[in-house]
């Protein structure tokens, strides 16, 4: 299973703490690190066990999983922007007077108001959930849809994509296997999706690559290595700093 699987396979639980653990390893929801069982890891002259190195992992990497998830697309979160300041407010303990003060809105009954509404989101995603679960035993005709990627963009219909359809799109596009080239670039936004996930699995995930160095990774794969990489970005699988000295893959 890979990382974006696992993260939306994950339990409610799984997702909270931000990590999974099987019998040998655990590892990071948000980007995919593992950390050995039985191992001990030293960080900044201390020790520690594989458990306790995971959780320290997610805090110094990701700083916390509420700012990573309440970071992703709000078509991934179903949150507008001003719900998100709101829980950002609310999730640093501050009352109902402080937050209409640092926000400039209404007053504190505006705040407790948009707490009301976020208690009804909250009720109607367990709702959901449920239905969902339950569903998941009788529609037995249900397509196994790929799940999008954490930092997609504008998630439409174009992501719509069944693993059998992925699976044609992929060979249709990589006639000699993913680790082979593109024979050219799809002319359709679902095509594109599919081949430019296959194309960022291929790019190191804990990599900071120099303009030069992912040409160079790209070139390998499609000649027009500039349209690959624009797209990455375009499509929220690749980010760079902003003087293009840096690329890394977005997790």
């Amino acid at each position: 299973m890979n990382q974006l699987e696992s993260f939306w396979n994950a339990s409610l639980d799984e997702m909270k703490r931000g990590y999974v653990e099987d019998k040998n390893q655990y590892t990071c929801l948000l980007c995919g690190e593992h950390v050995e069982k039985g191992v001990i890891y030293p960080k900044d002259d201390v020790y520690y066990e594989a458990k306790r190195y995971i959780r320290l992992h997610i805090e110094q990497t990701h700083g916390s999983v509420f700012d990573y998830l309440l970071g992703l697309d709000k078509k991934l979160t179903g949150l507008t922007e001003h719900q998100t300041m709101l829980l950002r407010h609310f999730y640093e303990g501050k009352s109902d007077k402080e937050v209409q003060e640092d926000m400039g809105i209404g007053s504190s009954s505006t705040i407790r108001h948009h707490r009301f509404v976020l208690k009804e989101k909250e009720r109607q995603a367990k709702t959901t959930l449920a239905i969902m679960e339950l569903l998941k035993e009788k529609d037995q005709y249900a397509p196994a849809f790929v799940a999008p990627h954490k930092h997609a963009t504008m998630v439409d219909d174009r992501y719509a994509v069944t693993t059998e359809e992925q699976e044609k799109i992929l060979e249709k596009y990589f006639t000699d296997g993913l680790t082979g080239s593109l024979n050219k670039f799809p002319p359709k936004e679902k095509q594109r999706v599919v081949v430019l996930r296959a194309i960022a699995a291929r790019l190191k995930g804990n990599v900071n690559y120099t303009e030069k160095e992912l040409n160079e990774v790209l070139k390998g794969i499609y000649e027009d290595y500039v349209l690959i990489r624009r797209y990455l970005i375009e499509y929220g699988l690749l980010d760079r700093k902003a003087d293009g000295s840096a690329y890394w893959v977005k997790k």
